[in-house]
């Protein structure tokens, strides 16, 4: 939001440039950064792998956020300002409802782009284990890994388990797609009172 309303336009290329690069990244690329960044020294956790993932969806959110706020009609920022509003509360009443639904897309895809990634995983928190914990400092394994270890075994119950799993997420990115969608018909029917 700052780069499309507020940012100098120099500074406002250079963001959007460096969004660009970091979007561009190869995953693995990024695990191993916070491999040692945050692991070396220390050891895997779930916190590392969030960060990594983190890393990955932010470009991503942030581009299309960009993009749609380009999208909004200069008529619509022009009748605020005609109305005295100031600058930061035409942002907040006018700009970010009527682009609403494309962030809550960009931040959609995101996650399910998030959800499948293996490579960071593996240096930051899902190769040191196979337990479930539910503490954010501890290793936890990852559905993505979790999936390929059990397509590899030879035995068929694990090939039934690694099928289970890749149900169990292809679910989850289907249920937030739901929800967003929800959300964003709801907003629809807010903006259209």
């Amino acid at each position: 939001m700052y780069t499309r309303e507020f940012a100098r336009p120099r500074v406002r290329r250079a963001i959007s440039f460096t969004l660009d690069v970091i979007n561009g990244i190869p995953s693995i690329v990024i695990g191993i950064f916070i491999f040692g960044l945050l692991v070396l020294g220390h050891h895997q956790s779930t916190l590392a792998g969030s960060t990594a993932l983190a890393i990955i969806m932010l470009p991503l959110i942030a581009r299309s956020t960009q993009e749609v706020l380009a999208l909004v009609p200069d008529s619509l920022r022009e009748a605020s300002f005609a109305l005295g509003v100031s600058r930061w509360r035409t942002v907040l009443g006018v700009m970010l409802p009527s682009s609403f639904g494309g962030v809550l897309t960009g931040a959609t895809l995101a996650i399910g782009r998030a959800a499948g990634e293996t490579a960071p995983l593996l240096f930051t928190c899902a190769l040191a284990t196979t337990k479930i914990s539910w503490d954010p400092r501890q290793p936890l394994q990852s559905i993505p890994l979790t999936i390929f270890e059990d397509l590899e075994r030879p035995e068929p119950a694990y090939h039934a388990q690694a099928w289970g799993a890749a149900l169990v997420l292809m679910s989850v990115v289907l249920v937030i797609s739901i929800v967003s969608k929800a959300a964003l018909a709801r907003s629809r029917r807010k903006l259209s009172r």
